[in-house]
């Protein structure tokens, strides 16, 4: 597609014309004659259609603006609510199954569902997964959870702070040894 350029009159440049400019807008507040550079909405219903003021007069104006001037309690927290989804209509799953945020209206997925489920549950018998049965993990496990629960572990069952019970120094002896193996499981 082509673009058609705006003519230009020779006679115009020869002579020196001068382009056409814009008249300058005044401030549209009663007994103001200074430029009106700035610009204001009319109200809250007509918020395209705009008021020119200087800058003294856009500043006072702007401090009496009040968007929610009319509305009622109510109508102000619809109006939030409203902003927050982009004023888009949500609607409510209604319990329906949900795979990774897509529905699953045919059970395409059940085995799927069940298999991670049991994966979560049921670990096969090794070192990690006695590790994060002791510290009451569930994998996948992040370094961050790890050290989190290590220290909540050890507050709880450290032998002094349970009096030198032989128990809690067995229990504690555990939990050293699980965290050790889950932080080498971990890596660098």
């Amino acid at each position: 597609m082509t673009r058609r350029r705006k003519k230009i009159d020779l006679d115009d440049l020869l002579t020196g014309a001068a382009p056409h400019v814009p008249a300058e807008r005044c401030c549209e507040h009663t007994d103001c004659k200074l430029p009106g550079e700035y610009r204001a909405p009319r109200s809250p219903s007509q918020l395209r259609d705009y008021i020119w003021f200087c800058l003294n007069h856009v500043r006072a104006y702007n401090n009496k603006w009040n968007y929610y001037e009319d509305m009622d309690q109510n109508a102000v927290e619809a109006d939030r609510k409203g902003t927050a989804y982009w004023n888009r209509p949500t609607w409510p799953l209604n319990g329906r199954r949900t795979l990774h945020g897509m529905r699953d209206h045919f059970g395409l997925f059940d085995d799927v569902e069940k298999e991670t489920t049991q994966r979560k549950t049921e670990l096969p018998d090794s070192p990690y997964a006695d590790a994060l049965a002791i510290m009451n993990l569930t994998p996948p496990v992040a370094t961050d959870a790890i050290k989190r629960r290590y220290k909540e572990l050890v507050k709880k069952h450290h032998p002094d702070a349970n009096g030198g019970d032989k128990q809690a120094e067995e229990r504690f002896k555990e939990i050293n040894q699980a965290y050790a193996t889950l932080m080498q499981s971990a890596g660098p």
